[in-house]
């Protein structure tokens, strides 16, 4: 048996608990890993509340991201093997001692980049690349991200100015020297920050990735000219109203592989802020469920 966090039924974190379940066989297309390490994401608890739909299989295990060592391998996958070090998304939890991977959507851990980097990729960061793929801006252009401070933003924002994009963020003031740390202009949120947003932009912003929704995305639109160039990951019926688009995911073993390679090379930082063992996973996904997380937040499970 093994030790995974997973939830007994839909609503808030009372209704979380470890769990004991056997280890999983891989099935057609999947990975049997032993985890060395796991991303913790706000669509973690979005699931679990039933936001996201009430399909699962309860108890359910937590978890969308993980990284570890491949103990079996399932039918038809190819290109993995017992021993390989990998990272993707999971198929049965992240929060687990040992779990499952979807072999198309998992990637081999270069050399260079800890367990815990790419365990931060498959979401967050898979998520900020397919944002600013879909914004679609050329270099030299501006690219404006409501909420740059948490996991998603923090990537997106590295991963525009690698592409030669000028980047403003949202995000509060005492976030403002992170977000200078990534190469971008913070701009406060909340009341006035359409105003806030042309000051730093008097030029006007060329295209804007929203990572927060509801009211700032309505206000930040105001700024731009071409809402073809609005891109939503959390609000598609605001953006959809605004005369933007819901974001389309594109996540690959070739994306991940290349996210890693940034890593690898020190061209991208996942921006680990907080590492947590797996007895600890519960404390974490609160503080990401708080939204005062600032990066990303890990599980060091083995």
């Amino acid at each position: 048996m093994v030790k995974a966090l997973g939830f007994v039924d839909y609503g808030g974190p009372e209704n979380q608990e470890f769990l004991d379940r056997p280890v999983l066989e891989p099935g057609p297309g999947q990975l049997g890993i032993t985890v060395r390490a796991a991303g913790v994401n706000p669509v973690d608890w979005k699931i679990r509340t039933g936001r996201l739909g009430k399909n699962r299989t309860l108890p359910a295990v937590l978890g969308q991201e993980a990284a570890g060592v491949v103990e079996r391998v399932g039918p038809g996958v190819e290109g993995f093997t017992p021993g390989d070090e990998v990272f993707g998304l999971a198929a049965a939890g992240g929060y687990a001692e040992q779990t499952l991977l979807l072999a198309a959507m998992s990637a081999l851990r270069p050399l260079g980049a800890g367990f815990d980097q790419v365990a931060a990729l498959p979401v967050a960061a898979a998520t900020g690349d397919d944002g600013v793929r879909d914004v679609g801006l050329g270099s030299g252009r501006t690219l404006l991200i409501l909420g740059i401070a948490g996991g998603v933003g923090s990537a997106a924002a590295q991963i525009a100015r690698s592409r030669g994009l000028r980047v403003i963020g949202t995000a509060s003031d005492t976030n403002r020297e992170y977000v200078e740390s990534l190469g971008a202009v913070q701009v406060r949120y909340g009341d006035g920050v359409a105003e806030r947003i042309r000051a730093a932009a008097p030029d006007g912003v060329d295209g804007i990735l929203d990572l927060v929704g509801g009211d700032d995305l309505r206000a930040a639109a105001e700024t731009l000219a071409d809402r073809a160039k609005l891109v939503s990951t959390v609000d598609p019926d605001t953006v959809a109203e605004l005369g933007g688009r819901y974001i389309t995911r594109s996540t690959t073993s070739e994306t991940l592989a290349a996210l890693a390679a940034l890593v690898a090379t020190g061209e991208l930082d996942p921006h680990i802020t907080g590492r947590y063992p797996l007895n600890r996973a519960a404390e974490a996904l609160a503080l990401v469920e708080s939204g005062h997380a600032r990066g990303k937040l890990v599980l060091d499970i083995g």
